[in-house]
């Protein structure tokens, strides 16, 4: 005889919380959220963890670091917030704040890694990566196969900087400010006068790959 509880009604109870608690916060403004967490409120962490654990990883994979590792920061990022909550500074784009928080905890651990050459070290952004899905607002739909190509191998010659502000701004979809804010830019002109010049080598690439 079976007598191993039916785990059925627990997972049908969990995806409905699951999908209330998205319901109750999806409207309301990123402030809004962040001070309910901060305040205490157990949902509107869950809410966070659940809504931002994917975007952080896929994210903190474009390091090209182990997912392992992209994993465990990502952990402690969300158990530093919850010891600090009461605490926390007010914020005004949760996404722009955790992102740049993880980077901050992916670094750390980069820069004490003894295997990692210097210029690494100096920069921990020297192997950013730019993987775009298909669904990113600067691959559009009707490129046909040849051209999406031509930009993935056009995007290889993009520096570290520009390939993690292109990612911010189309495959992220952020603001000026907040990607200002993850790259640690004094002024928002400093991250669009740095998608731009990103965009104008993209075109320029592109070209010289037409002429071959």
């Amino acid at each position: 005889m079976n007598n191993r509880p039916n785990q059925e009604p627990e997972k049908s109870y969990a995806l409905y919380r699951h999908q209330e608690t998205v319901k109750l916060f999806e409207s309301k403004s990123d402030p809004e959220i962040w001070s309910a967490f901060n305040q205490g409120d157990e949902m509107a962490f869950n809410y966070l963890f659940r809504i931002y654990t994917p975007l952080l990883f896929r994210y903190g994979c474009q390091f090209r670091v182990e997912e392992a590792l992209v994993e465990d920061s990502i952990q402690n990022l969300f158990i530093y917030l919850r010891k600090k909550r009461g605490d926390l500074s007010q914020v005004s784009s949760i996404k722009a704040y955790l992102f740049k928080s993880l980077q901050r905890e992916l670094f750390k651990h980069l820069k004490s890694d003894k295997n990692r050459v210097a210029i690494e070290e100096d920069d921990p952004l020297i192997n950013f990566q730019l993987e775009l899905s298909a669904e990113s607002s600067i691959i559009e739909n009707e490129l046909n196969q040849e051209i999406q190509e031509k930009l993935k191998h056009s995007i290889e010659s993009l520096t570290s900087r520009q390939r993690q502000a292109i990612l911010l701004f189309y495959e992220e979809g952020m603001s000026y400010k907040d990607i200002a804010e993850v790259m640690d830019f004094n002024e928002v002109k400093s991250a669009r006068k740095l998608i731009y010049r990103a965009i104008a080598t993209l075109k320029a690439c592109m070209d010289q790959q037409g002429k071959k």
